[in-house]
């Protein structure tokens, strides 16, 4: 398979190993909504927040959805779409690794992009996802509006690629159908089996055993396939089909036979690779009318994603409950149309406007805004998100855990990875807390108010003695245990150790 090379590959190849895996800190003042919900917003640089969603959701993700720059030479206003060209790649590669790595085997990606970087993207992605994981390129039609300016032609479209982690696994929805594609089934001979349509009876090539005379049975006409074409069925298949009244010859019975095909035998829409019907698959000044509905501020991104494209790709991509991933949330469109279709969601979006734009956004769709696609789901709020930022380096260069990690922080990244909540509130306790029925202890930097190396930090009678007592299974994480395994069983304890048993692998 050929691979795409620019300068400074190599680097881009290794850079997931170097990035340091980070905790994840809860801001409980940003989140909204349901306390007991699994979605997040992340405030921080997308790599580094990858990394630490890592142990966590590894090979959990079914759809994710990235509109990354585009590197078209123009400065955006939220971030520097003005790249040079293999800085653009090197930004690239080690994040689809990470998605990569965190999509479920039957789970897809879908990345939106125009023609500057479309065909290195797709290089790029055969390389990261397997060429055989290629499912399709789709051309979305962003603009309606001819740009008079324009130096040779107007630019109307992005492209979407899509990607399966697994093709052998993955399964692509459909498209309920349309009232204007049902308003084509009549029923003009009043059939019993409902209202139907008609399409073609030959094929475009010529088959001996198929070409030959149809009788119309109410006039009698005499009926032969076009030169150069034939019947799709066999003479006997046609009989059995005429005497079923599948084959309509018109209301007189001298019409070109075509065969019916009622609705009610008829499935789902099959998803085109063009989405030209704006009233399906929205439009950016669609999108930037949403964004700026949403928020007080008028500085919105040049070129948002509207809801209903976002609708279609998690209506093909997801089901109800299933978890949404947009690693460049923007001005968290992905996360609001997940959010209103009842899925999962993680968005993570660096910089201050994380806080400014996604977040009262979606506080807004909690509340029941009725934007976007909200009245087309009947949206009429509630769930919750909670917010989160980029915290201390977990581990230092040697392996162990970073002095700088205080115990607070320590305690909240455990309890999330043991049990995918939020800490409810900060503690300064050892125990953690009591989630379903398991009681998660930390015996880590002098939480019990002794730092001798032996003492506070190690699982030893006198330490299991002051911890708060519970009757049930526990979970202790501490530097060392001096029981043995029959004596923690006995205990109904199991112990973890730091920072072995500290998951960011």
């Amino acid at each position: 398979m050929p691979l795409l090379d620019w300068l400074n590959k190599q680097d881009a190849v290794r850079t997931v190993q170097k990035v340091p895996y980070r905790l994840l800190e809860a801001v409980p003042d940003l989140s909204a909504g349901d306390a007991d919900t699994g979605n997040m917003l992340i405030q921080g640089d997308n790599l580094e927040a990858l990394k630490a969603l890592l142990p966590l959701y590894a090979g959990k993700v079914k759809c994710v959805f990235i509109d990354p720059p585009y590197n078209t030479r123009s400065a955006f206003t939220h971030y520097d779409d003005n790249l040079e060209h293999s800085l653009w790649l090197s930004l690239m590669y080690p994040r689809l690794e990470l998605l990569r790595e965190l999509l479920s085997e039957d789970g897809s990606i879908w990345v939106t992009i125009d023609d500057n970087e479309a065909h290195y993207l797709k290089v790029m992605m055969d390389e990261v996802f397997g060429r055989g994981n290629f499912i399709s390129t789709l051309s979305w039609q962003k603009k309606y509006a001819v740009k008079s300016d324009s130096e040779f032609f107007s630019e109307s479209h992005d492209f979407i690629l899509v990607y399966a982690k697994n093709r052998g696994k993955y399964h692509i929805n459909r498209f309920g159908r349309t009232a204007a594609q049902d308003a084509r089934y009549k029923n003009p001979d009043n059939d019993t089996r409902g209202i139907w349509t008609s399409g073609p009876l030959q094929r475009n090539e010529a088959r001996d055993y198929a070409i030959f005379p149809i009788i119309s049975p109410k006039s009698g006409k005499e009926h032969w396939p076009p030169k150069g074409t034939s019947w799709r069925f066999t003479k006997e298949k046609m009989s059995e089909l005429i005497a079923d009244n599948r084959i309509w010859f018109g209301e007189t019975g001298n019409n070109v036979p075509r065969l019916k095909r009622f609705l009610h035998e008829v499935s789902d829409s099959v998803p085109p690779t063009t989405w030209w019907d704006y009233q399906n698959f929205g439009h950016n000044d669609e999108a930037r009318r949403e964004a700026k509905a949403l928020t007080e501020d008028s500085d919105v991104f040049a070129t948002p994603k509207p809801e209903r494209l976002l609708e279609r790709i998690l209506t093909l991509g997801t089901y109800y409950g299933d978890l949404v991933l947009d690693s460049f949330a923007g001005s968290g469109t992905t996360c609001a149309v997940a959010h209103k279709m009842n899925r999962r969601y993680i968005g993570i979006e660096m910089g201050d406007h994380a806080q400014t734009h996604c977040q009262p956004r979606l506080k807004k769709v909690i509340d029941g805004e009725q934007g976007g696609i909200s009245k087309a789901v009947n949206w009429q709020g509630g769930g919750g998100f909670h917010y989160f930022r980029l915290g201390e380096t977990i581990f230092d260069e040697y392996g162990s855990i970073h002095p700088n990690v205080r115990f607070a922080a320590l305690a909240a990244h455990i309890w999330f990875c043991e049990t995918r909540a939020p800490l409810p509130k900060p503690t300064d306790s050892p125990l953690l807390g009591i989630h379903n029925d398991t009681a998660y202890y930390l015996l880590y930097n002098g939480i019990l108010g002794d730092r001798r190396p032996q003492s506070g930090n190690v699982l030893t009678q006198a330490v299991l003695d002051l911890l708060p007592k519970h009757h049930g299974r526990k979970i202790i994480y501490g530097e060392a245990s001096r029981f043995g395994k029959p004596r923690l069983e006995a205990e109904n304890i199991v112990f973890k150790q730091i920072p072995y048993d500290v998951r960011a692998v």
